[in-house]
């Protein structure tokens, strides 16, 4: 069963008041975007990071950090072109998380919003296609393909879950717009989004390239990253030991916003998340040029 219109903040809002109890534990990719929201700390829930690697999450880690408080933890996890790393997690790993989920009677929250956006090949069946005992609600969105401002979402799940959900999401808001689902419904019917998500894979392809190149051109001896395989981010590790607020700061007085890696877990605050998604084309190597000079100029003594 499912639930629509509902962006990725309200569902995770709808999780929280209406499925887990106050000091539940919530695991998660370390880093994670969630980190940087605040949704289930405001509602008394605590993050606790697992770690990761160029596959995804590491299943032993898992195992060990589920095992402290069984029966009020859930696992959140962007398997396909992660926030904020990029990493696609392979279908090997996939199998072996929800080996371990099964095993530790582990439920799922399955964030897939980047999933059509890969550019070199299709990613690995979600961990829903996998899910034998109802164990995994997964979440799905228009916001990142179509457009953020229709606030199209949806959740799969087992039916008391949705029909909870939905009940607490009535109460709430009341519903949502018709008329933003009659706008997605059209697309999605009539086969414009198809090929509109099509147009969008290639643009991201051509603008991956062009920072990819500007990174090996300028960033090559003060930083280090991995080629995303879709998504929108690249997650940069600055070599040198720097002060980020100083790089932030610097960057933003010349027209550039980045996200410093500590908002998505403060351990890593020698990285920084880049996205070829948005910027103008002609601005994405003037834009790395600028990061490299300002790099380099807090490395001076």
């Amino acid at each position: 069963m499912y639930l629509r219109d509902v962006g990725l903040i309200k569902v995770l809002q709808l999780i929280s008041v209406g499925l887990l109890h106050r000091e539940s534990t919530v695991l998660l990719e370390k880093p994670s975007y969630l980190y940087s929201l605040h949704v289930f700390q405001s509602a008394d829930i605590h993050l606790s990071g697992i770690s990761m690697d160029e596959c995804g999450i590491v299943p032993s880690d898992l195992s060990r950090r589920s095992k402290y408080n069984k029966t009020k933890n859930i696992l959140y996890s962007i398997p396909c072109f992660h926030n904020p790393t990029g990493v696609l997690m392979l279908e090997s790993r996939r199998k072996e998380l929800m080996n371990v989920c099964e095993k530790e009677q582990l439920p799922i929250i399955e964030d897939d919003i980047y999933r059509e956006l890969w550019i070199d090949e299709l990613p690995p069946l979600p961990l829903k296609a996998m899910d034998q005992n109802g164990h995994v609600l997964y979440v799905g969105s228009l916001s990142k393909t179509l457009s953020p401002g229709l606030r199209i979402g949806w959740v799969i799940g087992p039916e008391p879950v949705i029909e909870r959900l939905s009940d607490i999401k009535m109460q709430t808001d009341y519903g949502s717009s018709s008329l933003s689902q009659r706008v997605a419904a059209e697309w999605l019917s009539s086969g414009l989004y198809q090929k509109y998500v099509a147009s969008v894979r290639l643009q991201l392809k051509e603008r991956r390239k062009i920072m990819m190149q500007a990174l090996d051109l300028y960033c090559k001896d003060i930083a280090t990253w991995n080629a995303p395989s879709g998504g929108l981010f690249i997650w940069l590790k600055i070599q040198p030991k720097i002060s980020m607020k100083k790089l932030f700061s610097k960057a933003l007085s010349k027209g550039i916003l980045l996200n410093p890696g500590r908002i998505y877990e403060e351990e890593f605050d020698q990285h920084i998340r880049l996205s070829y998604g948005y910027v103008p084309v002609q601005d994405l190597t003037q834009g790395i040029y600028q990061i490299s000079q300002i790099v380099r100029e807090l490395i001076e003594p």
